[in-house]
């Protein structure tokens, strides 16, 4: 019994011990909290939280909610600035990649909107806002006007930084021709919510999503009439043949398809049939491959290493000669010297060694034999 007590006490104390050393291990962890998405002064403006909110006929709040969660956005944030009088509200959203931030872009789109790049990647002005995306987060400033670019621009590059693959653009949207494309029009969906918002014409459910399906649509208009193109992008060929029958399904007549490897373009609308059949024919795949490595250095640049290395080894006999001579002086200045003091020639008398190879004896003189 005493024995069995011992290892009570023993084990009570480890117990003790351990606690008191994970609660130790606890109290010694450190969080770094998050770095605000908005920052508290940017060109002049400075946040203010107290002022009062300008009444908002464009905000990001009225996007819809569920197709903005298929652009899996991290975190959100909210803030009124105030310079001079004015007040602006921003609001802002960071997403998982450049992917997702273009798809909240496209959805917050209204017609009309004036689209370019004047900050970030893209960017909308109008309707009382300015509307920008830039890395990962979308941004939108209200009131504002294309006067404030200028500022909106320095409260872009607060925003957070992103590199990599996550900082790369989609790929689809820059398929569609150039050619009488209504540029406020293009749309950019990552799941069937998001299709759906931004008015697909096909069963959003039957599109594949759950491998990783993306889709664009965009609308022409011109003196040919209204089409509307929809393109869809799929991981494999295969995945894309198979659902390109079940697209096909559900079409109607005069609506005509194209598929090419992974890509799927369909067009409907008002177009001659030989007018749509051209715009889908003269869309074509193409790859874009990018490296989280290094490049390979140019031709240039070995040829620059090279040089540098013949050039080094050029220095490095030179500077072995030289010194070889300047030993060489040295030595024999030296060994003069040292004659000269005493009192011999600066020049040592040239000594021979000699083998003694010639002959010892007289040579025998051989007379004729004795007859």
């Amino acid at each position: 019994m005493r024995r069995l007590g011992w290892v009570g006490v023993v084990a009570a104390v480890g117990c003790l011990a351990w606690s008191g050393a994970a609660r130790a291990q606890q109290a010694t962890t450190l969080v770094e909290p998050p770095t605000p998405l908005l920052p508290q002064s940017f060109a002049g403006w400075h946040r203010d939280d107290s002022a009062a909110v300008p009444d908002m006929s464009f905000s990001l709040v009225n996007v819809n909610k569920d197709a903005l969660e298929e652009c899996a956005p991290q975190r959100s944030q909210t803030a009124t600035y105030i310079l001079k009088g004015r007040r602006v509200h921003v609001e802002a959203v960071e997403f998982n990649d450049a992917t997702g931030a273009y798809s909240a872009f496209t959805l917050a789109l209204r017609p009309g909107l004036k689209l370019g790049k004047e900050i970030g990647a893209a960017t909308a002005i109008g309707d009382g806002g300015v509307l920008f995306e830039t890395g990962s987060s979308l941004a939108l400033a209200f009131p504002a006007t294309s006067a404030d670019v200028s500022d909106l621009t320095k409260l872009a590059n607060t925003l957070p930084k992103i590199g990599g693959p996550r900082s790369q653009p989609p790929l689809l949207p820059t398929f569609f021709p150039a050619k009488g494309l209504a540029t406020d029009s293009l749309r950019y969906a990552l799941g069937p919510a998001s299709y759906a918002a931004m008015g697909g014409m096909f069963a959003a459910g039957q599109l594949g999503w759950e491998k990783s399906a993306e889709a664009a649509l965009a609308t022409y208009a011109d003196k040919r009439g209204k089409e509307t193109l929809t393109l869809l992008l799929y991981p494999t060929p295969q995945i894309a043949a198979d659902h390109t029958r079940a697209i096909e399904a559900q079409m109607a007549n005069g609506v005509k398809a194209r598929r090419e490897g992974e890509l799927v373009a369909i067009a409907t609308g008002t177009f001659s049939a030989d007018d749509a059949q051209n715009m889908i024919e003269n869309i074509h795949l193409r790859t874009e491959v990018t490296f989280d490595r290094a490049t390979p250095p140019s031709f240039e640049h070995e040829m620059q290493k090279t040089y540098s290395l013949l050039a080094s080894i050029a220095i490095f006999c030179a500077v072995g000669t030289l010194a070889s001579v300047l030993l060489g002086v040295f030595l024999g200045g030296g060994r003069a010297l040292v004659r000269k003091m005493q009192g011999k020639d600066a020049v040592a008398d040239v000594e021979f060694l000699s083998l003694h190879l010639e002959p010892q004896n007289p040579r025998p003189k051989m007379g004729p034999p004795a007859s």
